[in-house]
């Protein structure tokens, strides 16, 4: 081989090394990305059994107010006491675990004008499996849940 030749070889000796190295680390962030995008769904998905719950407990709970006692069940839908809705809702949070499975949880409770449907939405801190560089320091997420109290005859 010409000596010419060898010297170009020469010069591009540790390429191949410098693209692998490269490639791993690009590899390395997809797995990332794909192992904290699976734990962000799963976390979502029970965070929405959580407000069902809740959302079912209120307003089965808050169904039970005083106004059904003093004026009656009415004919189509039951009324529901705001207060006493957003305290079961969190006593339902207490007593299954929500907030020692989830540290930092909050929640909302709405109540619609007819006061017949309960939304009840929670959030608390994504706890990420690995952390992908460039990425929020603290993430959020949230579900909703809701149901409507109805009197069957």
């Amino acid at each position: 081989m010409p000596a010419r030749d060898r010297s170009r070889d020469r010069d591009q000796r540790g390429q191949a090394t410098l693209m692998i190295i490269g490639f791993a680390f690009v590899l390395a962030m997809a797995v990332a990305m794909v192992v904290d995008a699976s734990a962000a769904y799963l976390q979502r998905q029970q965070l929405d059994t959580v407000a069902d719950g809740a959302a079912l407990r209120g307003a089965d709970l808050g169904a039970a107010g005083r106004p059904v006692y003093t004026q009656g069940v009415p004919d189509d839908r039951l009324g529901l006491a705001a207060a006493s809705i957003r305290a079961s809702v969190h006593d339902y949070l207490v007593s299954t675990g929500a907030y020692a499975a989830y540290p930092g949880l909050s929640f909302t409770v709405d109540v619609d004008r007819d006061v017949t449907n309960v939304t009840v939405h929670v959030r608390a801190p994504l706890d990420l499996p690995l952390t992908v560089p460039g990425s929020p320091e603290v993430a959020t997420i949230g579900a909703t849940g809701s149901a409507v109290v109805a009197v069957e005859r």
